[in-house]
C-alpha cells in the first residue's frame, strides 16, 4: 500500500532539473576552459554492508515476480553455490571482478545448455571474508553440449546437401562439454575464475562449487525464498555473509548489487481505493501481520544499577533536580514484535498473495457497502 505525494513528487523532480542544468553549465564552462570534458571522477562511495532499504527491495521484488516462465521448464530447482578459492583476492579484487564472472557463467550456460538461465542470485560472504554466489533455478537434464552438436550436425548435413563449396560448418568444442550439470559446474566454474595458482586451481575445481536440492525443493513461495536470501529468522545467525570485508571496503572495490534475477519478470495489479477504504485496508493488513506474531533481534542498552552517583544541579520548571550518571552501560540483544504498516504505507509478504488479496477484498467491501436493510 502506498499514498502518493504528489507535491513531493513534484519537488523532487524540480531539483533533479536544476542539478542537470547547474551540471551542464560546469561541463560547458570546463570545455571553454580547457578544450576537452573533464575525466570522470573517482568515487567516492564506501559501502560496508547490505543495506536494510535493499533487503526490502528484494523481498517486495521477490514476492512481484511471474515464477512461470521458470516452472514451466519442468525441471528441479536446487540452490547452487558458487564458491572462490583460499587465495580469493588474486582473482576478486574488487566486486566487479565477481560480477564479471558470473557473467561469464551466465553465457556459458546458455551456450553449453541451449537455453538461458532463469532463476535469482545472491551474493555474500564467508567468514574468512571470501565472496560466494547463491542462484535458485533450474538443473538441464542430460550432458553439457548435446544441444550445440545436434545442431552442428544438422547444419553439416545440410551444408553437404546444398553442394555448397566453401568452408564446412565448425562447431569449437567448450569447457565442460559432455559432463552432466554438476561435474560441468565444477569444470566450467574453476576455468571461468582462473586462479594462477595450479594447486589452488585444482583445489577450486575439487570444492568450489554445490548443488543443493533439498534446500532448493523447499522454495516453495517467494516468501520462504524472501526468508533464505535475507538471513532472517533462525537464519540471523549469519548475519556476517551481509558484511563486506576490508579489501573491498575502499571508495570504487566495493560490491555492487547483491542481488538479482534473470529471465523473469514482475506481475502486479494496482488498485486505487478511496482514502477511507485505505485506511480500513491498511488496519486489515496491520492487525493481520500483528496476528503473525512475528519478532525481530534488537540490540538495547542495559545500565546497570547502582548507587547513584551526583553530576551536577539542574534548575528546571520542575524545581532543582539531581542528575545521576549510570556506573557502567551495557547491550543486550532482545525480541521485539514488529509492526508492519505503521502508517498505512508497505507491503507484507506473505505465502499466499492472491488469497489474501481476495480475503481483503471482500472484507473492506463489507465494511465499505451500501448498508443492510
Amino acid at each position: 500500500m502506498s499514498w502518493p505525494d504528489v507535491a513531493r513528487r513534484e519537488r523532487t523532480a524540480e531539483r533533479a532539473q536544476e542539478t542537470a542544468r547547474k551540471r551542464a553549465d560546469e561541463m560547458a564552462r570546463y570545455l571553454l576552459e580547457h578544450g576537452h570534458l573533464p575525466e570522470d571522477p573517482e568515487p567516492e562511495r564506501v559501502v560496508t554492508e547490505w543495506s536494510r532499504k535493499s533487503r526490502a527491495r528484494m523481498t517486495r521484488r521477490l514476492a512481484e515476480l511471474d515464477y512461470g516462465p521458470l516452472l514451466r521448464m519442468g525441471l528441479r530447482l536446487p540452490m547452487t553455490t558458487l564458491t572462490y578459492p583460499g587465495d580469493w583476492l588474486a582473482v576478486a579484487p574488487t566486486g566487479k571482478a565477481v560480477k564479471r564472472h558470473l557473467e561469464i557463467f551466465r553465457r556459458r550456460f546458455e551456450r553449453a545448455w541451449g537455453f538461458a538461465y532463469v532463476g535469482i542470485w545472491k551474493l555474500e560472504f564467508q567468514r574468512r571474508g571470501a565472496p560466494h554466489l547463491h542462484l535458485w533455478g533450474p538443473e538441464p537434464e542430460g550432458a553439457a553440449g548435446d544441444l550445440r552438436q545436434i545442431q552442428h550436425a544438422a547444419d553439416v548435413l545440410a551444408w553437404e546437401a546444398s553442394g555448397r563449396k566453401g568452408r564446412k560448418p565448425y562447431s569449437r568444442p567448450a569447457v565442460g562439454d559432455g559432463l552432466p550439470y554438476r561435474d560441468w559446474l565444477s569444470a566450467v566454474w574453476a576455468d571461468i575464475v582462473d586462479h594462477p595458482d595450479p594447486e589452488q586451481r585444482r583445489r577450486h575445481r575439487l570444492a568450489g562449487t554445490a548443488v543443493d536440492f533439498r534446500e532448493g525443493e523447499r522454495m516453495r513461495d517467494p516468501r520462504r525464498l524472501a526468508v533464505y536470501f535475507t538471513k532472517h529468522g533462525s537464519f540471523s545467525a549469519k548475519e556476517y555473509q551481509h558484511q563486506v570485508p576490508d579489501a573491498w571496503s575502499e571508495p570504487g572495490a566495493g560490491p555492487g548489487r547483491f542481488w538479482g534475477y534473470w529471465g523473469l519478470d514482475p506481475a502486479t495489479a494496482g488498485v486505487e481505493l478511496h482514502p477511507e477504504t485505505a485506511v480500513w485496508a491498511g488496519r486489515i493488513l496491520r492487525r493481520y501481520a500483528r496476528a503473525q506474531g512475528v519478532t525481530q533481534q534488537r540490540t538495547v542498552r542495559r545500565v546497570r544499577g547502582g548507587v547513584p552517583v551526583p553530576v551536577d544541579q539542574v534548575l528546571g520548571l520542575a524545581g532543582a533536580q539531581l542528575v545521576t550518571a549510570p556506573e557502567r552501560v551495557r547491550y543486550r540483544k532482545v525480541r521485539r514484535r514488529v509492526t508492519r504498516l505503521a502508517n498505512g504505507r508497505g507491503f507484507l509478504c506473505v505465502n499466499d498473495g492472491p488469497s489474501l488479496a481476495a480475503e481483503l477484498a471482500r472484507a473492506v467491501d463489507r465494511l465499505t457497502g451500501p448498508p443492510g436493510p
